[in-house]
């Protein structure tokens, strides 16, 4: 076994009764979100057919979003989690990069709606239509504020404050892993989600490389700090080798599953404006003018 699994970084916290109760209380809030998105893809595809509406590819996203957010939160992730700052990163990441696309790729609004309660239904139907909330839910706007979210959440909660009271608390722990959830999964709605709401590439994309660009920034500055910026009590063996793993480990992920989206989102836009509008992707060759070329570009097709 490892010096990183072998040494507990962080110290026994509330105790062992705070930690179990806690981890009760977040595996019911998983059944409870997978009844309630089980219960209203049911209704769904009872109105309208199953698969329709919300795919079975998008319930099996859904699926392993929750399957992969009780990995991250248990088992040997938490164990690593808690035995070094590098184990800890890990297991954010695995939230930020795996648990929230996944959820967001569950298109998980209208079936979770349709399993609230009336009353509730009728609430977050006025709530939806009000003048500030459809401001906030234009592309633009929304983009902005995911963004900006996921941007405070990640720093803040890598501050060395406000990490060493998470680390020490863990109410403030999972209060930590909940944010972390829900930034990603507003990030990654309008680039995951129904083609209904997904926002138009151009913000899409500026979107994904806006907030990459911050994470990068934090990562470097973890990985190429000269001493420690938290107290050693919270990190590994090794204090600045486990700092500066962390670092790499929150820029390198972040940057390849970013970048590898971004990618995915302009190769998609390029291929639906050339199914919709060829003209403009027609490429003029020399000594031919440009209707020529569209029209030998289409008779190629």
């Amino acid at each position: 076994m490892s010096g990183l699994t072998v040494y507990r970084a962080h110290g026994p916290g509330a105790g062992e009764v705070a930690d179990g109760l806690l981890t009760m209380l977040s595996v019911a809030a998983v059944c409870l979100l997978a009844a309630g998105y089980g219960r209203g893809v049911q209704e769904l595809w009872t109105r309208r057919g199953r698969g329709r509406v919300v795919g079975g590819r998008r319930v099996t996203a859904f699926g392993a979003g929750l399957v992969m957010l009780l990995a991250a939160d248990q088992g040997p992730v938490h164990r690593l989690a808690e035995s070094s700052y590098a184990g800890h990163m890990a297991q954010h990441m695995l939230l930020l990069l795996v648990v929230g696309p996944l959820l967001a790729a569950g298109a998980a609004g209208l079936p979770l709606t349709l399993a609230a309660p009336r009353a509730l239904r009728r609430l977050l139907a006025r709530v939806r239509a009000a003048a500030p909330v459809r401001r906030l839910r234009r592309p633009a706007r929304y983009a902005l504020l995911a963004g900006a979210a996921q941007t405070l959440a990640l720093w803040l909660w890598h501050l060395p404050g406000p990490y060493v009271a998470a680390v020490d608390r863990p109410a403030l722990h999972a209060a930590e892993h909940l944010s972390l959830v829900a930034v990603a999964w507003l990030l990654w709605a309008p680039v995951l989600g129904p083609a209904r709401h997904r926002a138009p590439a151009p913000v899409s994309l500026l979107l994904l490389v806006g907030t990459m660009l911050p994470a990068s920034a934090l990562g470097a500055v973890l990985t190429f700090a000269p001493e420690p910026v938290y107290p050693a009590r919270v990190l590994g063996p090794d204090p600045l080798a486990d700092q500066q793993l962390a670092g790499l480990l929150m820029w390198a992920p972040m940057d390849l599953v970013v970048l590898v989206a971004a990618l995915a989102v302009f190769l998609a836009w390029l291929l639906r404006l050339d199914r919709q509008q060829p003209d403009r992707l027609a490429v003029a060759r020399p000594g031919v003018p440009p209707a020529s070329a569209a029209a030998t570009e289409g008779m190629v097709r």
